[in-house]
């Protein structure tokens, strides 16, 4: 493992901020390395749930290999959990091809760096940072991680370690969604706004001065219009796409954030998108039915019963400016991470559980350091 200096006891500037409790205290004490191992929740087998499979090892290895130029070894203080993190490593055959083992699930990640690349001069030794990880053996669910530069960015002054954790794939998922494909003064539908994507989807396309409408239960409905949401749709007492026709051909983007539900939501689309309008379909489950419904979009012609609108299957990519965007908005108050519940490290297969649920309004954010 590469050798660390020592980083400063607090890097920023605010060591009196009341907001700030875990952040200040975490720095308090330098970083000292004195063996080759970490802690970790790992698992070998990708066969079954991961609930099942997943074990902790206090006496883990720690990432070995030598930085890249533009690679930093961050010390993890939260991770937030995603989807990803359990389907993939429930994958069985193809998760064991992708993913040597034993593997530690994680992508999103808040910490501290303790070693760079020889090329990198932007982020130093004691820099406070968030971010997103490809998937790798050595997952957010440990102590330590290696880091792109294009998945690592500067947490901003004021920001908890906690709401950057909470970013990473939702945060970028939204941005790189929406950013590209609106201007102030367009409509945007959200399917699905209260979940990890959809609550950062809401503030991003406030933040660029669009109208929103998004999708939720009733119990959520509060949340979404507290985040900023112009028009909620309850979906369990309103026929979406109908509600959506009746509207016009108004939407600029549809961000489909629920994949399956309504499984006619982009046929529906030719009556409620904009001619140059674009649906961009993000989530659903890892099933036969999803694939069914995604192929079905992509390659039935209009002419047969298609829809006719321009249509994509969103995959999150690992951005540097992207993040600094979205952090810069978190230090002005424009978005904040909706966080559900946070969980303490060893209780890692509480908070997998809880996500597998459904039931969160949020982000599930793990605490590691």
């Amino acid at each position: 493992m590469p050798k660390a200096t020592p980083p400063p006891l607090f890097p920023y500037n605010y060591p009196e901020n009341p907001t700030l409790p875990r952040l200040k205290s975490l720095f308090a004490n330098p970083i000292t390395y004195t063996s080759a191992t970490m802690k970790a929740w790992q698992y070998t087998s990708a066969n079954g749930v991961l609930e099942k499979n997943l074990y902790l090892n206090e006496n883990a290895a720690q990432p070995s290999q030598a930085l890249a130029e533009s690679d930093v070894l961050v010390e993890v203080i939260s991770m937030g959990l995603n989807p990803a993190d359990y389907k993939l490593a429930e994958m069985g055959c193809v998760a064991k091809v992708m993913i040597r083992t034993p593997a530690t699930p994680g992508l999103d990640f808040s910490g501290r760096v303790v070693s760079t690349g020889s090329a990198m001069d932007s982020l130093k030794i004691g820099d406070a940072v968030f971010g997103r990880l490809d998937p790798t053996q050595h997952g957010t669910l440990g102590q330590f991680i290696i880091a792109r530069y294009d998945g690592c960015a500067l947490l901003p002054d004021g920001v908890e370690p906690d709401q950057g954790a909470a970013v990473g794939t939702a945060g970028l998922t939204a941005y790189q969604t929406i950013v590209p494909n609106v201007k102030a003064g367009d409509r945007v539908f959200i399917n699905g706004g209260s979940g990890g994507t959809g609550t950062f989807g809401i503030q991003i396309a406030k933040a660029m001065g669009c109208h929103v409408t998004v999708s939720c239960s009733t119990g959520k409905a509060s949340l979404c219009r507290e985040l900023g949401a112009d028009e909620v749709i309850d979906y369990t007492t309103t026929n979406i796409s109908q509600k959506l026709k009746e509207n016009g051909q108004i939407y600029s983007i549809v961000v489909d954030n629920v994949g399956t539900s309504p499984s006619d939501l982009y046929k529906a689309a030719d009556d409620f998108l904009l001619p140059q309008g674009k649906f961009v379909h993000v989530g659903g489950a890892a099933s036969l039915e999803s694939a069914r419904i995604v192929a079905k979009r992509l390659l039935l012609p209009g002419v047969l019963g298609g829809g006719k609108r321009k249509f994509e299957v969103y995959s999150t990519k690992n951005k540097h400016d992207d993040l600094v965007q979205i952090g810069q908005w978190m230090m002005e108050g424009k978005v904040k991470a909706i966080i559900d519940q946070v969980f303490e490290f060893g209780d890692a297969l509480k908070a997998i559980e809880r996500l597998k649920g459904g039931r969160n309004a949020g982000k599930i954010i793990v605490h590691i350091t």
